[in-house]
């Protein structure tokens, strides 16, 4: 028996060759997986904890490719979490540069 269920709904024109393109970029395997990434995004953003704030990071590609093989070698399991690492350092850092100029 599966855990999910199946849905239909309708959207316009516009909208389904916005996520074909998506597909066809090789963002997304299919529509559906397209479509499921934009549910998830939506239900974490309206979910979300109020004691955590979401913040949205655009990056060069250069960067993104970094970020990539960082998951890829298994310094980090997602993007995400490769992102949340180095903020968490940066602000260690930070944090610790303030403390000792503050002694």
């Amino acid at each position: 028996m599966s855990d999910t269920e199946r849905i239909t709904i309708r959207i316009p024109a516009e909208k389904l060759q916005a996520l074909q393109a998506l597909v066809d970029d090789a963002k997304y395997p299919t529509i559906s997986d397209a479509i499921r990434a934009a549910i998830d995004s939506f239900i974490e953003t309206h979910f979300t904890p109020e004691y955590i704030e979401r913040v949205t990071v655009e990056l060069p590609k250069g960067k993104l490719v970094e970020l990539e093989a960082l998951v890829q070698e298994g310094d980090s399991v997602s993007i995400d979490d490769a992102i949340r690492n180095a903020v968490r350092e940066y602000v260690r850092i930070r944090l610790e540069r303030a403390v000792s100029e503050m002694k």
